[in-house]
């Protein structure tokens, strides 16, 4: 019987990941309004976004520039544009786990699903053409 358990328990993990709720407007702003967002992929760290006040973020690759940017939802979705590409929505799917978040583009993400945890500190971002 505890052989069978065993066997089971690993089975059913992938299904309470998926019956987790999809994030709507509102809780997504609840989770991020006023926090900042590491984002990673398998383990590695790529980028950070601030959520601000009106629905408002700025975006940074970890690299000191930021691209600002908001966000709205959309059928089901929380959808981002960027100043950098307006006319080029993303889309995507958030859950939160934990204290942080798991993301997966709406459209041609493949099942692949991105991890949020909060920052410590604020988005750090360098004015234009900083060191030039």
């Amino acid at each position: 019987m505890m052989r069978a358990l065993f066997l089971v328990l690993p089975l059913l993990a992938p299904l309470s990941a998926a019956a987790q709720q999809v994030l709507d407007g509102p809780g997504f702003d609840a989770l991020t309004r006023g926090q900042t967002y590491i984002y990673s992929e398998n383990g590695t760290e790529y980028g950070a976004e601030q959520y601000l006040p009106g629905k408002r973020v700025n975006w940074s690759f970890l690299d000191g520039r930021c691209l600002a940017g908001k966000w709205w939802e959309e059928a089901g979705n929380i959808c981002f544009v960027y100043e950098d590409r307006p006319d080029e929505p993303l889309c995507w799917q958030f859950w939160q786990q934990g204290a942080g978040l798991v993301a997966r583009l709406a459209e041609g993400g493949e099942g692949i699903t991105y991890s949020a945890r909060p920052a410590a500190e604020a988005l750090y971002c360098m004015g234009p053409d900083a060191g030039v």
